[in-house]
């Protein structure tokens, strides 16, 4: 067998299938782009559904790719075991209805045996198939022949999803040796048994069925091969590497986080464990940051957050406790740097992207893991070891805990989760949400009847804002008909119509559809299912017939509003990307005559500065009146000259390119002004976050720009006016104003700690002694948090030892803040505690360290009982 390196068996198995008629592939991002059923691409042939399932045919039958994919179903194995990952290669060949068993399995072979290729030993490999396929049995006996003794037929060897294509699959699987295993009594020491020493390295896919709804099967049309080989599996065979992990894909990083740890790798199960758990995650979150993918609270987002979090958590075993994974990033691209160049090309943003998130979580890791071990030591103490529900969630919550690392942790433990407690308080998050959802009115057109409609409409609003033209059709009610009389709310579609329909961002046109003796009002426009615009209309006067001749106009300064904010749009978003970096993408955006709304990839605030910056660079182009040229072309061609085309949109073989000059060419279907001095002026007039690594610019153009200035200005002479000032000495007059209010507050602040001092002192005298400890709770004027806790450190320092809770009422609310002397912490009294008891009787909630905590309250009329239970709760923890 020869000794290769992993980039040499991806080229190897890529070159192959090459020679025989394969068309390579390449890997698609690991964000699905038109497939709403997957979360992550996680497999070869779920990139090619568009050719198993006839939508498209394939330029060539015959497929060969290694495509990057994560899968997330076993989390929790990834490290504890010798070839789980979370990112893999699968390396695949696939036929469209071209070659099928005999072809596939003799391709295999070859590929593993022949000294050209692999040069596996063909003694060491066996093969599976299925009970009754007959047909791949005798395929693996007589063509490639293999002894009886190593084809084993398997029930599980049937590759079914439900409803679909469906079938057969025949396993391939190498013998690692005796050293993996050689108990002859062991009853899974078999190839497809629970064993490591039979390997699978290859699974073939015989698609040949039709799982039909009734649950029979029967004979696909065309049948077609689907295989999937781990790159990760095969290469620990050929590196004879005990584990995926100590091959060339891994090592690398298990060597770099030695250094990083000062601890080795191969001596120690648990460090092990660590080291497995972090080379596999960082190389997930690298390729899924490259992808445009973000750490977040939800879906693929929450992946990647769980996944940075559990490796963080792994690496504290190591004695890693500040941010390092980000520093792995380099080391990931280098090893893959042969096929995927794409971490290294973005290996900046991914770095930056990977050290916010770990910043973050190490910002509140430690207090989460003080509080879990905190509850695991009071159930503990109650005999329990079910972690509670409710406070699984408020880790999940407040401190940023995924759920799953929660249940890692307590496991270690030998804790279990309370999941109906859990599940329960997530209920309640969920019904919050829904309460809070606004119901949004759509148009509500897509009803069967709209896909009936066969006729043409013909788009020309492009260079025209009014037609002659014919109505087709009208639908009212959801049924076609012949005519729509005034007050009537009707669908209608032209023969011809200068009407943009909704899309890209870019709000439909309103305008008017008349004769001489009646008029519509064009209230939206949409697309109907075969493509046509629809129009919906409310019908002022007259009548509409269908067949009739009518004349159709755009409102002409609502569609120029429009265009100048979607040229705007167009100028703001490679601006963002001169500004911010290339790795801005286009995550929404809503076009309408007023305003402009812009959201977009970025992975932290945007300061004043570069929003200043974004607004300058894209009114320099407005000001150098700079062409707006749009062509039509060939995709490839649009490629080929830069045209940015937008993440996750389907484009036809022919696209519209919208060319500003140079500095902007983006596939655009919608509609632009013929220069950017028709813009005028462009002013942003916010900038916030709107989700994890997504965040949101509002702008205005043109008119409502100049009106947004004028606005602005108007306050600020009203400012000046107020401070009996003009505009140009504001500034000094606030700063004036700024000094005099910190010099009163200063002094403020120096009779409010003399005032305190003297309370403090008569507090003392009423202080009593319980259970051998001196209390202080009492009900004091202060006029707010900061005061209150300024008034506990000074009766601490003056009591030396003691247990204080001081309350104060401010608007009808109750303030509350504790302390506890280092002397009786380490007697178990914690404030935090003390004052979350103390704040639930005042309907409130709060807490805090064991020596210092602060809470509120709604019931002010509960002050006296929320101080008296500070007796018993100094009482009830010195009994323990």
């Amino acid at each position: 067998m020869k000794q290769l390196t992993s980039a040499q068996v991806r080229q190897m198995f890529l070159d192959y299938f090459e020679e025989k008629g394969h068309q390579v592939e390449p890997s698609v991002s690991l964000v699905p782009k038109e497939d709403p059923t997957l979360l992550w691409i996680n497999s070869g042939v779920s990139t090619l559904k568009k050719y198993f399932d006839g939508r498209i045919i394939p330029e060539n039958p015959r497929i060969v790719n290694a495509q990057k994919s994560i899968r997330t179903n076993d989390i929790e194995n990834v490290g504890f075991t010798a070839r789980h990952h979370t990112f893999f290669e699968m390396l695949g060949n696939f036929s469209i209805g071209d070659y099928f068993k005999k072809e596939a399995i003799a391709f295999a072979w070859e590929f593993l045996t022949s000294d050209k290729w692999i040069g596996f030993e063909p003694e060491l490999l066996s093969v599976t198939v299925h009970p009754e396929d007959d047909e791949a049995y005798e395929l693996w006996l007589h063509d490639i022949q293999i002894p009886e003794e190593r084809i084993i037929r398997l029930e599980e060897n049937f590759w079914d999803i439900g409803e679909g294509p469906s079938g057969p699959n025949s396993e391939i699987f190498y013998d690692r040796g005796e050293r993996y295993g050689n108990d002859p009594t062991d009853p899974e020491l078999y190839p497809g048994g629970e064993n490591e020493r039979y390997l699978e390295i290859w699974n073939l896919v015989f698609s040949q069925f039709n799982h039909n709804p009734d649950h029979t099967y029967t004979p696909l049309p065309k049948q077609n091969i689907d295989t999937g080989m781990g790159l990760e599996r095969v290469v620990s065979v050929i590196q004879d590497a005990p584990t995926n992990f100590d091959t060339d894909l891994f090592l690398p990083l298990i060597r770099q986080v030695e250094t990083i740890s000062g601890k080795p790798y191969g001596q120690k199960e648990d460090d092990d464990t660590a080291f497995k758990v972090i080379a596999d995650h960082i190389r997930t979150v690298s390729f899924a940051v490259g992808d445009k993918a973000l750490p977040s609270n939800e879906g693929r987002g929450y992946v990647l957050r769980r996944l940075l979090r559990r490796a963080v958590r792994f690496a504290k075993q190591l004695g890693i406790d500040d941010p390092f994974m980000y520093k792995l990033v380099p080391t990931v691209g280098e090893i893959m740097e042969d096929y995927f160049p794409e971490v290294l090309k973005q290996q900046t943003y991914i770095e930056n992207v990977i050290k916010t998130e770990e910043e973050r979580f190490h910002e509140t890791l430690n207090d989460g893991l003080s509080i879990l071990n905190n509850i695991m030591q009071k159930e503990k103490q109650k005999g329990s070891t079910v972690f509670p529900g409710a406070e699984v969630f408020r880790l999940y919550d407040t401190y940023g805990f995924p759920k799953e690392l929660t249940d890692e942790y307590v496991a270690e433990h030998n804790f279990t989760i309370d999941e109906q407690g859990f599940e329960h308080e997530m209920e309640k998050q969920r019904e919050r949400a829904r309460n809070a959802r606004q119901k949004v009115d759509s148009m509500q057109i897509q009803d069967s009847v709209l896909g009936e409609v066969e006729t043409n409409s013909t788009f020309v609003g492009y260079d025209k804002l009014e037609v002659e033209t014919l109505v087709n059709v009208i639908i009212k009610e959801k049924e076609m008909t012949d005519m729509a009389i005034a007050g009537e709310n009707v669908y209608i579609f032209l023969n011809e119509t200068p009407f943009y329909a909704e899309s890209g961002g870019q709000i439909a046109d309103n305008g008017w559809i008349y004769t001489d003796n009646a008029s519509a009002y064009v209230v939206d426009v949409q697309k109907a299912p075969k493509g046509q615009h629809v129009h919906k209309v409310h019908v002022k006067e007259g009548a509409f017939r269908t067949g009739e001749n009518v004349k159709a106009a755009v409102e002409a300064a609502f569609r120029s509003g429009i265009v100048k904010n979607h040229t705007a749009t167009h100028l703001l978003h490679q601006a963002l990307k001169d500004v911010l970096g290339d790795h801005v993408n286009q995550a929404g955006s809503l076009v309408t005559p007023d305003r402009l709304r812009f959201d977009f990839s970025h992975f932290s605030s945007v300061n004043q500065v570069q929003i200043d910056q974004i607004e300058q660079n894209v009114n320099e182009k407005i000001w150098d009146s700079i062409p707006v040229v749009i062509d039509r072309m060939k995709l490839e061609e649009a490629k080929e000259i830069g045209a940015m085309a937008l993440f996750g949109e389907k484009y036809g073989d022919i696209v519209r390119v919208v060319q500003i000059g140079e500095y902007s060419i983006e596939l655009c279907g919608g509609c632009h002004v013929g220069n950017t001095s028709e813009i005028g002026l462009f002013k942003i007039a916010s900038e916030t976050g709107i989700g994890a690594g997504t965040r949101r610019i509002e702008a205005v153009s043109s008119r409502q720009a100049y009106d947004y200035v004028n606005e602005k200005l108007g306050i600020l002479k009203s400012a000046a006016d107020l401070l009996k000032t003009n505009d140009d000495r504001l500034l000094d007059r606030l700063e004036g104003l700024y000094d005099e209010i910190k010099s009163l507050q200063q002094e403020n602040e120096s009779l409010n700690a003399k005032l305190s001092n003297q309370e403090a002192s008569s507090i003392i005298e009423n202080s009593e002694v319980v259970a051998g400890v001196t209390v202080l709770a009492q009900k004091v004027g202060v006029k707010d948090m900061n005061q209150l806790r300024n008034m506990v450190d000074e009766l601490k320092q003056k009591l030396e030892s003691g247990v204080i809770l001081l309350a104060a009422e401010n608007d009808r609310k109750v303030q509350l803040a504790a302390g506890v002397t280092k002397d009786l912490t380490a007697k178990g009294l914690h404030a935090g505690n003390m004052i979350k008891q103390a704040a639930e009787i005042c309907g409130g909630g709060g807490g805090g360290r064991p020596d210092m905590a602060q809470a509120g309250g709604k019931n002010p009329d509960k002050i006296n009982d929320a101080l008296n239970s500070v007796k018993h709760y100094v009482t009830q923890q010195l009994k323990k």
